[in-house]
């Protein structure tokens, strides 16, 4: 092919290309702008009331609540919350998170398809304003336990930013990371969604009692084995490492320890990834440590079993 019809090809492939870019474009805007304008129609029919036109929490019938409704529009805590999230909320009510079961239940009201354009709507009302990679999708761990109060870390580590040694303090200067005292929750929670959520009230019942909370462990090593929570976190691991994103977790749970599965693999030589919280998980995080950051992570037999 001669120069001259190479540049003539090349011409006509870039305006076939600016073309199909402008069609995708207005296309894709053009849902955007339906997704919004009917969001916001089903959000002033109904959530205005208690939300207010601007997502404060403002509304008219807000000032008869005893937990003044979220404030929609700080993006500092609504950005980082899953859509999944957002979607239960709006499709079973409050109690369904954890939350004030003053925030109804609309499943019987809106679709799925009027939920997430609800749920744009609001988005678009966030300052900072929200964009798609600063939130991530729920994680979900198989059989997480059933714990007795309802305790949403993707409100509080996720949401709020709370972070992990504020309730479990004792990890940086013990084996133990510990579990948060009522001391501790009642610190937030003589204030915060004291009056109408069913779930903090529980914690009101076990201060009136003197008693702490019995939550239900979820990590432990075997008894054989020696960890220390306190020279992780001074050797600057990330809580996650071990625990998974607990922050996108609406209850927490951990696949661990040996499985039929994973034993039969390695029988046949297959090499499957070292399950979570077993020896050789452990043995081959400290050999990546060392040779990526230098560490000097122990991989002698005593260091666990003494």
């Amino acid at each position: 092919m001669n120069p001259r019809a190479k540049a003539t090809l090349a011409a006509l492939a870039a305006l076939i290309l600016t073309g199909a870019l402008a069609v995708w474009v207005t296309v894709g805007a053009a849902p955007r702008e339906h997704d919004l304008k009917t969001g916001r129609a089903l959000y002033l029919q109904y959530c205005v009331t208690c939300h207010g036109e601007a997502g404060k929490g403002d509304g008219p019938s807000a000032a008869g609540l005893g937990t003044k409704p979220s404030d929609l529009s700080d993006g500092r805590l609504m950005n980082a919350l899953p859509a999944e999230f957002i979607d239960n909320i709006i499709a079973n009510g409050g109690a369904a998170e954890g939350l004030a079961p003053t925030m109804p239940a609309f499943r019987g009201y809106l679709g799925e398809e009027q939920r997430r354009q609800i749920a744009s709507y609001v988005r678009s009302l966030a300052r900072p304003t929200y964009s798609a990679d600063t939130s991530k999708s729920l994680v979900v761990v198989r059989n997480a336990p059933a714990q007795p109060i309802f305790f949403s870390h993707l409100i509080h580590a996720g949401s709020f930013g709370i972070a992990c040694q504020y309730c479990h303090a004792d990890a940086r200067r013990s084996e133990y990371a510990g579990l948060p005292s009522v001391e501790r929750c009642m610190g937030c929670h003589k204030i915060v969604g004291a009056a109408d959520n069913p779930e903090i009230q529980k914690i009101h019942d076990y201060w009136k009692k003197g008693a702490p909370i019995p939550w239900v462990r979820v990590f432990k090593v075997p008894e054989f084995s020696y960890f220390p929570h306190k020279a992780h976190i001074r050797a600057g691991l990330e809580c996650q490492q071990c625990h998974g994103p607990i922050e996108r977790m609406r209850v927490v749970g951990a696949d661990t320890g040996r499985g039929l599965v994973h034993d039969l693999r390695s029988l046949v030589g297959l090499r499957a990834p070292q399950r979570l919280l077993t020896m050789g998980w452990c043995v081959d995080c400290h050999r990546d440590q060392n040779a990526r950051r230098g560490m000097k992570a122990p991989l002698d037999c005593v260091t666990c079993h003494h």
